[in-house]
Formats: C-alpha cells, sequence, structure tokens
C-alpha cells in the first residue's frame, strides 16, 4: 500500500523543475511522473468528476504570483497543478508555480490550523488558551481597542508589518481600513525586505522606477545577478526564465554571492563567492578599474551625472570629497584597488580586474542587486554603489542595460497595487517599521533621530497591538530572546490580538486568538510581485471550515461593534469588492481588463497584457537630460549626495558610496568570540515563515546549518551531526550539512523556521532570527539582521 504522505523527493523535484520549464522530457522524468501518479500526487484529468478552476496562488510574499490549476471533489482540493495556458513564451509567458504553490494542499488541510476564537489563560507566551465564541472574541477586541484610545489616544494602537495574506481583502489592509475610520492608529514606513533600497536608491536617481521592463533582459549581454537567487526566492514570477532565455541568446551571467544558490547553479556562466558584507570594496575596486583604463562612459557621465569628480560638484562643495577621490584615496589615502579589496572580500585581484572588463566593455550590461546585501550594517552603501557602477559604465537608459537600486518597472512602477481603500490615517506619527520594538519601550522618547515622521515626537508607546497575518512579533523580528522579553512584560503591551491561519510563534504571546481562513476559503485578487503586467482572480473555491472567517469579514463585524458597519463595507460582500477592484485597474492600468465574472467563465485565472516592446527606464532622461530632470534635487544622477552631505554624519552617512567595515566583522574584535558569519537566505521550502509546518515541503528542504568543510574539520563536525550555532543573543540547535558551495568562514541556517525554545533556551526549531541584532541602519532606519557573527559546536560540548 503505498503511503501518500511519504513522497519521493527526487521525483517530486525533478517533475517540479520540469513544470517549471527547468527541465525537457526524458524517459527518466516520465518514469518519475509514474511513481508520483502512484502515490495520488499527480494525475491525469481522466475519469475525474468534479471541477477544475484556475486561480490565483495564495499571496504569501515569495516574490512570484502564479496561476494554479486546482481540481476540487467533494468540497475538497484533491491535486494541484500549475498555469497550462497557450501563451507567448516571452511577451506573456506562462506564470507556472514552483514547489510551495504545488504543495498547498498540505499547508491548506493541515490538522493544527485554528479552528475556533482563543483567549489566554497562561502567562503571556506559553501558548496556553481556551476555546471562546466569536461574540466574547470581538467582544473583547472591541473593548480593548476603546479602552486604549480612551487611556492613552489612537497613537498607542499599532497593526504590525505582516505579509501573510495578498489578496485585497485578506490581510492587514482590512485592520487598517477599520482603524483608520475609528481615528487612526500609529503608523510606519518601510519594510522589513526594501528598507535600505527604498531609501537610497531615490538618493542617487530620485526615485525607485529605476528598472526596465523585464522583457528588456533579452537585449543585455552581461548580466551580473549581484545576491540576486531569483530561483529560489523568485523576484516576480518568471524572473529566472526570462534570465535563462537571456542566457540562450548570448548573454553571460555571472553571479556574485556568498553560496552556490540554485539561480548560480541554474543560471550562471560563473558563481564568484564573496564574503558577506564586503560588497561596496569589490563595487569600488571595480570602478578603480575602469575609471584607471578609461573605460568608464565619459559623455554620459558628464552631461548626466554629478559628483563624479570636482569638476561635477554642486556649487559651494568643490573642495568636499568627490567619488573619484573617494576610489582613489585622496583624502584617506587608501586607494581602492583589486589588490585592497582582494584581502576584504576574498575574491582574486584578477578575477577583480577581469569581471570589471567585462562589466564595463560588454554592453549594454546589467547588473542587478539582490536585497540580502541591504539587509546588513550599513546596507545604504552596496545599492548607491551599484547605481554608481551603472551609471559611470553608462548603463542607464538604453536597451539590455539596468540602472540598478531598486529596480521598479518602467513606467508606472508595475504592480504591488493595494486596490482595497484603507482611507487616510488621521494619525500623523509613524516609525520605520524595524523600530516597532523601541516603541514599545521608549516611544515617548522617540523623534527623528529614531526616524519618527509626521511629528516631533511621538505622544505614546504601543499598548495594543493587532497582528494580522504577520509573524513578525517574534518569528520575523530580530533578536528573538530580547522581543519575546519585551512582549511577556504586560506592563508595556497591554493587550495583543494574532488573526491567523495557525498558531505560530508570535500567536503564542497572544491574549486573543482569532482564526482566519485561507486565501482559497474567501474571495481576492493580485497582481504581479514587483514585475509583471498581470491580474490573477483567487475565487472563492472553498467554505471557511470550522469557524474561520476572511479578514475582511472578522473586521466588518468588529466595526458593526463600533456602529461602522455600513461605513467599513459600503454595502458590498467579498465578491462585490473584488468586482469594483477590477474596475479599478481597468480605468487605470488595464483598461482591457474585463469583468471579473468574464474572467472566471473564461477559466483562466489570469488577465495579462502582453509587452511586446518594453518600456525603459530613464530613457527620455538620457537623450535630453536638461528636457527631462530626474526628480533629484540637481535633476541629474547624484553620485554625490547634497541631501546626504548635510546629514553631517559622513563615518556612517558618506556623500558618495564607501566600504564601512560592519558593526560586527571577521575582521572586528567580536570575531575572537564568534569567529564565522551567519547568514539566513530565502529557502525553497518557505515562504518566509509561512510553510515552515508544511510535511512535504520540509522533508524536500529540511531546517539545518549549511557549512563549509573546512569549518566543520576545525570543529571536528561531521556532516548530519546536531550542532549548537551561538552568539550571546541566542542559541540555536538543528543538524548540519556540510557543504563546499558555501564560502569558508560562513554558515548559513535559511531563515522562517519557527522558533520554539527548550528548557535551556535553545531554540530548536531553527529560527535564525535567534541570532540576529536589532541594530539598525543609519540612514533608512532598516534592519541589518544579515549582520551576524556566531560561534558553532557539536551540541552537548561545553561552550
Amino acid at each position: 500500500m503505498v503511503n501518500k504522505n511519504k513522497i519521493d523527493r527526487r521525483c517530486f523535484l525533478k517533475w517540479s523543475a520540469a513544470l517549471g520549464g527547468g527541465l525537457a522530457v526524458s524517459s527518466s522524468l516520465l518514469g518519475c511522473m509514474d511513481k508520483l501518479k502512484e502515490q495520488g500526487i499527480i494525475t491525469t484529468e481522466k475519469g475525474f468528476d468534479g471541477f477544475i478552476i484556475r486561480a490565483g496562488c495564495p499571496a504569501h510574499n515569495c516574490g512570484g504570483r502564479c496561476v494554479l490549476k486546482l481540481f476540487v471533489q467533494d468540497n475538497k482540493i484533491i491535486r494541484i497543478e500549475t498555469d497550462d495556458r497557450p501563451t507567448d513564451e516571452i511577451d506573456d509567458p506562462q506564470l507556472r508555480a514552483c514547489v510551495r504553490g504545488r504543495a498547498y494542499r498540505r499547508r491548506q488541510y493541515h490538522p493544527d490550523r485554528l479552528k475556533y476564537p482563543m483567549k489566554r489563560i497562561g502567562k503571556r507566551g506559553e501558548g496556553k488558551f481556551e476555546r471562546i465564541s466569536w461574540d466574547e472574541a470581538l467582544d473583547i477586541l472591541a473593548a480593548q481597542i476603546k479602552r486604549v484610545k480612551e487611556e492613552y489616544g489612537n497613537s498607542a494602537i499599532y497593526i504590525p508589518y505582516g505579509t501573510g495574506s495578498y489578496n485585497q481583502i485578506n490581510g492587514r489592509q482590512t485592520a487598517v481600513r477599520l482603524m483608520n475610520l475609528l481615528g487612526g492608529c500609529l503608523g510606519y514606513y518601510n519594510s522589513y525586505s526594501w528598507a535600505c533600497i527604498s531609501q537610497a536608491t531615490p538618493t542617487v536617481f530620485g526615485t525607485n522606477i529605476t528598472g526596465n521592463q523585464r522583457q528588456d533582459w533579452l537585449s543585455s549581454k552581461y548580466i551580473i545577478m549581484w545576491g540576486w537567487n531569483p530561483a529560489e526566492m523568485r523576484d516576480g514570477t518568471n524572473s529566472d526564465f526570462l534570465i535563462k532565455k537571456a542566457r540562450e541568446k548570448g548573454a553571460k551571467v555571472v553571479c556574485i554571492d556568498p553560496r552556490m544558490s540554485m539561480s548560480a547553479v541554474a543560471l550562471a556562466d560563473e558563481w564568484i563567492p564573496i564574503r558577506p558584507g564586503t560588497d561596496v570594496a569589490l563595487m569600488s575596486a571595480m570602478a578603480h578599474v575602469i575609471i584607471s583604463e578609461n573605460l568608464h562612459d565619459k559623455e554620459f557621465i558628464d552631461k548626466c551625472c554629478l559628483g563624479f569628480d570636482h569638476s561635477q560638484m554642486p556649487s559651494g562643495m568643490e573642495n568636499e570629497e568627490s567619488y573619484t577621490d573617494y576610489i582613489f584615496g585622496r583624502k584617506d589615502d587608501v586607494e581602492k584597488t583589486p589588490l585592497w579589496a582582494e584581502s576584504i572580500t576574498g575574491i582574486p585581484r584578477d578575477n577583480i580586474i577581469r569581471i570589471a572588463r567585462e562589466y564595463a566593455t560588454n554592453k549594454p550590461s546589467m547588473l542587478y542587486q539582490g536585497y540580502g546585501m541591504q539587509r546588513r550594517a550599513y546596507g545604504e552603501q552596496p545599492v548607491r554603489a551599484g547605481c554608481v557602477l551603472a551609471s559611470i559604465t553608462g548603463n542607464v537608459g538604453l536597451h539590455g542595460a539596468w540602472a540598478s537600486g531598486l529596480g521598479l518597472q518602467a513606467k508606472d512602477g508595475g504592480p504591488f497595487w493595494n486596490a482595497f481603500p484603507v482611507g487616510g490615517n488621521p494619525i500623523r506619527d509613524r516609525i520605520p517599521v524595524f523600530l516597532w520594538t523601541e516603541a514599545v519601550l521608549h516611544g515617548k522618547d522617540m523623534g527623528k533621530e529614531y526616524g519618527v515622521k509626521g511629528v516631533e515626537k511621538l505622544d505614546n508607546d504601543i499598548k495594543l497591538i493587532w497582528a494580522v497575518a504577520s509573524n513578525a512579533l517574534i518569528n520575523q523580528h530580530a533578536d528573538v530572546n530580547r522581543t519575546a522579553k519585551i512582549l511577556q512584560d504586560e506592563s508595556k503591551v497591554e493587550f495583543i490580538a494574532v488573526q491567523d491561519n495557525f498558531l505560530t510563534a508570535s500567536g503564542r504571546f497572544a491574549d486573543l486568538i482569532l482564526p482566519a481562513c485561507t486565501q482559497f476559503e474567501t474571495w481576492g485578487l493580485e497582481d504581479g510581485w514587483k514585475y509583471g503586467d498581470e491580474v490573477i482572480i483567487m475565487p472563492q473555491i472553498l467554505e471557511p471550515p470550522f469557524e474561520t472567517k476572511s479578514d475582511y469579514a472578522i473586521s466588518s463585524e468588529l466595526a458593526e461593534r463600533f456602529g461602522l458597519g455600513d461605513e467599513y463595507t459600503e454595502g458590498r460582500t467579498e465578491k462585490e469588492w473584488i468586482e469594483w477592484i477590477v474596475e479599478q485597474y481597468k480605468r487605470t492600468r488595464f483598461p482591457k481588463i474585463p469583468s471579473l465574472d468574464k474572467i472566471k467563465e473564461e477559466n483562466t485565472g489570469v488577465f495579462a497584457h502582453q509587452i511586446t516592446e518594453p518600456e525603459i527606464a530613464f530613457d527620455a532622461f538620457r537623450k535630453n537630460p536638461r528636457s527631462n530632470p530626474l526628480p533629484t534635487e540637481s535633476g541629474k544622477i547624484e553620485i554625490f549626495s547634497k541631501k546626504l552631505f548635510e546629514l553631517k554624519d559622513p563615518e556612517v552617512i558618506p556623500a558618495v558610496p564607501k566600504y564601512i567595515q560592519e558593526w560586527e566583522s571577521p575582521f572586528g574584535k567580536e570575531a575572537e568570540k564568534y569567529p564565522l558569519q551567519a547568514m539566513g537566505h530565502h529557502y525553497m521550502g518557505r515562504v518566509h515563515s509561512t510553510h515552515a509546518n508544511n510535511d512535504w515541503l520540509s522533508e524536500l528542504f529540511p531546517q539545518r546549518v549549511f557549512i563549509n568543510p573546512l569549518d566543520a574539520e576545525k570543529r571536528n563536525i561531521r556532516n548530519g551531526e546536531k550542532v549548537k550555532v551561538f552568539n550571546d543573543r541566542g542559541s540555536v540547535v538543528l543538524p548540519c550539512r556540510i557543504n563546499p558551495k558555501i564560502m569558508p568562514g560562513l554558515v548559513d541556517i535559511p531563515e522562517g523556521a519557527w522558533w520554539e525554545p527548550d528548557e535551556q533556551g535553545n531554540d530548536v526549531g531553527g529560527c535564525v532570527n535567534t541570532l540576529t541584532s536589532h541594530r539598525w541602519t543609519p540612514y533608512a532606519f532598516g534592519n541589518a539582521q544579515h549582520t551576524i557573527m556566531v560561534e558553532i559546536e557539536k551540541y552537548g560540548e561545553v561552550s
């Protein structure tokens, strides 16, 4: 008898890769498909007597937006396939789901789903609850909101960052709409993903819309994937596919990354390992080669840039440090040569020279920055340095080029449109999203020095948290042990409500648990993730099980308790809101989009706008910068930023991009105690912490720490052994995987595993944020969670 819970890992991966476009049909693949059919994981449509519906893959901020083909029988999804529309390969490619989408049934029908409302009966954080009715639960939350409003004011209420649901009417925005009707709450800016890159890119270009539409990548001759891993974290469905097609057309692809990622293996011609946190040293040395050998685009620099050298400095700042001053060490007596960078980055000088020449001479070239390097100490610097490399080589405003930075697509910034109206927030106070724990501890002391916007100083500490589709209270925030102690103190945050599908690590700290239904159990809609020109519908396929409700329904019923039911719903059902949102797309981005019912009737799951002539960022600016200036102060590309200079903090916020040694570094004193750097990459088996309890994905991608053989040998560690990774902030116990595809001196604990402390305080769930720091970056006030130093030893040995 076949055990359907025990899947053939090799076959499942091969089948998934084939559907994703990574493998051709072969006898080996067909054999794997036969095995999976025997296990009921894939089947043919013959003999199926249910119905098939195509819908958007539940939106959990994976970096993609895909179409699922769902087979439904007896009110149950019995199998999942993916997009099978006949489409144009490049102009309108299929939106094929990865293994996370195809394994979604294991999450949908997980026995641990939250089934009914609960209130806390033990100490906060113990995870002890008792069942209550919806009436009691909503009465409790309404009473607590009213109490805090009256006792402290609306600015003491906080709805934290959460990306566990992104389908317009499921997710945190439903709670935000209600709070805005109630007088508002403490707001935030930035995200955990893009804080530095979204703040630093405009210091160079005045905008984050710096990317060409992706079909233009096929015009590139040379592509650097710098810390970028689209094969695993997606970064727009089909980004990996379009890089593959560019390579087939002749582009050379180089991957610069501390680990040999899936993207390095599948998409690149060359992998160049780099020591984490040293990207600006490499970029500066490349600039040294490019300028020294006259490979820079002098005409473009003269016409379009500011601050390259003394001839281009802003008025009154002619004697300040220009970019070439920094590169050639005229102020600090340190010339940024390839030899200088070799000792910092771990990359041989000859390789640095070669890739600098290749990037500058094989135009048009594309330098695409991943996001991990800007989630580090001084994460603003690699963003600005990458933009400057693109600018001095003239790779701006051209077909096949890429201006670097955040790279939202021309001409309108692309998708990510939350059309569900939340209204304006009457509370002006906004904090950097990463500093919410500071606002709990000493909000009233926080002003501009903490990145506060809208007011001179906050008038409240956070006293009530309503977390919707968020595991950022504990699991995804930094320094978990510190955060847990903050939340355990009931004199600080006086009430916590958590609304989710599962009792997550964050949920264990709730006073009230509200069970939300999944995105298959309500109506929804999604557009592309950063890139793409599609609208994907998410019809309600199943009835909400047990006592679960949609986030919209929960907020609607809560609104009624405040006498705002009609104002909140505007008389619309969940489906009617989606119909309304489709009409908003019709009025704005996609005039040709049909009605919701028409899309559903066609059963493609998606409306797609074909891209036959991709938009090019900054093309008009390049042609005539005087008539088409950038939205910077000078109207030009600001290699030297007057705005940053006037902050008068040059050691950590320099006016030109510089390499700054991180506050935790293998070159610092802390390395004597904790000699290994640590990182936590986005894992194929999870979407941040979503799917952490999916047994199929956990079998395919088990949680473990990856370590280089040289580091393992020094510590007498064998492959598969249980080890302890630790620093002053905490310790994680998990199995190890010895692998040469990661740099010596570095360990990797994939992010998103659920925090699970044992009696000794060791996290045995494998959460990398047990080790991360809550220190933030100096300009963007962003998270620097990838800057970590640790030690590792066999578990059980005395440290």
